[in-house]
């Protein structure tokens, strides 16, 4: 078994190559939890040789088309986390971007939203995804968040339940406004769980994105070692926390709205979608929100008056600005034809973003506040 890792200069690396498309449909996010052979299972799947598939995702990995590639964890399940839209001015905005996406690594997808002006929210411009673990405080975090961004308020909204979590960029390409699962999708809790300090070093090992030269047929080895354990034992921890709920999808992730080296993108629009649903209709609502394919998140979250009281919310991706906008006509329809009055509905149209994987640590918390010059004790819950 070949395990060289400077791939030919000739080896296709656009997404819209043949093979590569093979590969993406199946290693975006359809291998789920902790697998000790990720790379062969990904192969398995998509019908081909192991030394293709770790030749053509080297290959698209250092040529950017893939921007990472890592084992996610389920984070809702890790560290407490929200979406929060900042109502910032204008002159301040992308300073206060550039400020929450390289500096602070508890901030995840970090977006600059619009809507139609005048619209309910839509002096909230800047919305970012944040994790900040246990026992400190996503206040606390916030309000120092607005003192070093300028940021005047801030709209905290955790996520009560998720219905849809997942990729699939390429996958999704192919489907047409209503397409959905045959059943209600699935309801996923948020309740934190408690790990203890070795769970959590085998963690921070295995989320690590992995390099180019570590793509390769056993790629836990080098992850163990850096930790003291055995592949055995660390591919046993691996399973056992996947057990507990805390391990998401080994995953490739591609560039979504950054032009690839062949000029391409994978989308071009990202829109997030508000409805406001009667109250104890929450859940039935995000079931069948998330049933529909085009969703890449869908959640139950509350907006409260500064967004009009929405409360279930998801993300779509695409090429076609019209397209979505019918994606998103299928859904009130089929709200409606489900039973579920709608009293109000909006869109947040993506523009300048940034994601990166939040950290989730306690023990990189509290070292980080102390490099801030802060004491943690003051970001206690």
């Amino acid at each position: 078994m070949t395990t060289t890792t400077t791939p030919h200069s000739d080896v296709p690396f656009t997404i819209d190559d043949p093979i590569n498309k093979r590969i993406l449909t199946v290693s975006e996010d359809k291998i789920q939890g902790f697998v000790d052979t990720p790379f062969q299972t990904i192969a398995q799947q998509a019908e081909l040789d192991l030394d293709i598939v770790l030749t053509r995702l080297r290959a698209m990995l250092q040529a950017g088309t893939i921007r990472r590639i890592r084992q996610t964890l389920l984070s809702t399940s890790l560290s407490p986390g929200a979406l929060v839209a900042w109502e910032i001015d204008n002159e301040q905005l992308n300073d206060a971007f550039d400020f929450m996406f390289k500096q602070d690594p508890f901030s995840g997808h970090v977006v600059i939203r619009t809507c139609d002006p005048g619209t309910v929210g839509s002096t909230y411009r800047l919305w970012t995804t944040l994790k900040v673990p246990n026992p400190y405080s996503l206040d606390k975090h916030c309000q120092w968040l607005c003192k070093k961004t300028g940021a005047k308020r801030f709209r905290l909204m955790p996520a009560i339940k998720l219905f849809a979590l997942g990729v699939g960029h390429v996958r999704r390409r192919e489907l047409s406004p209503g397409d959905r699962i045959d059943v209600p999708a699935t309801v996923q809790d948020t309740t934190v769980i408690d790990l203890n300090v070795d769970d959590w070093k085998v963690l921070m090992a295995m989320k690590r994105e992995f390099a180019v030269d570590e793509l390769i047929e056993n790629p836990w080895a080098s992850r163990a070692a850096e930790i003291g354990m055995s592949v055995e034992d660390f591919c046993k921890a691996g399973k056992r926390l996947n057990e507990l709920g805390v391990i998401g999808r080994f995953s490739t992730f591609l560039e979504h709205v950054k032009k690839h080296k062949d000029g391409s993108t994978v989308t071009r629009y990202n829109a997030l979608f508000h409805w406001a649903v009667p109250q104890g209709m929450e859940m039935a609502a995000g079931k069948e929100v998330g049933r529909h394919m085009c969703m890449t998140h869908a959640y139950w979250r509350e907006g409260g008056p500064e967004f009009n009281n929405v409360n279930v919310m998801g993300v779509a991706h695409g090429l076609d600005k019209d397209l979505l906008l019918a994606h998103k006509k299928a859904i009130d329809e089929h709200l409606e034809e489900a039973g579920i009055p709608v009293g109000y509905t909006n869109v947040f149209w993506g523009g300048r973003s940034e994601i990166k994987p939040s950290e989730i640590s306690p023990i990189a918390y509290r070292k980080w506040i102390n490099e801030q010059g802060e004491n943690p004790d003051d970001f206690l819950k």
